[in-house]
């Protein structure tokens, strides 16, 4: 994939969440892992955190009223509808280094942020 190819994909969906291929793989991974095929990503803001909401991502077999889903790689996102307006534009990746490991969130509502790096308002 080029760069260009990349900056077309965030174009495309920057009304929804993007989830990137190294996450996406992840995801997949860990799914496989639990031997489950019908779990899809669940991407939402709580209330909570020092600056006003926090993220929260977790495997679901729900399907919610006003469900926004989205599938990448093979892999389905699910955002609640009160969440996806916090949520337009958020690129969902993961990091495996030796300093961190786990998915990050670049989002570009988040308005502040403080030390726990998990929260935005």
């Amino acid at each position: 994939m080029t760069v260009q190819d990349t900056v077309e994909v965030q174009v495309e969906t920057a009304d929804g969440v993007v989830l990137t291929d190294t996450a996406a793989s992840k995801v997949r991974a860990l799914l496989e892992q639990e031997g489950r095929d019908d779990l899809a990503l669940r991407v939402a803001v709580q209330p909570g955190g020092c600056s006003g909401l926090r993220y929260q991502l977790f495997f679901d077999e729900r399907s919610l009223d006003g469900d926004v889903v989205k599938t990448f790689d093979g892999v389905g996102v699910v955002v609640d509808r009160m969440s996806a307006p916090y949520l337009a534009g958020a690129v969902i990746d993961f990091t495996d280094t030796i300093e961190k490991q786990g998915f990050t969130i670049d989002n570009p509502n988040a308005g502040g942020s403080c030390a726990c790096g998990d929260s935005f308002h």
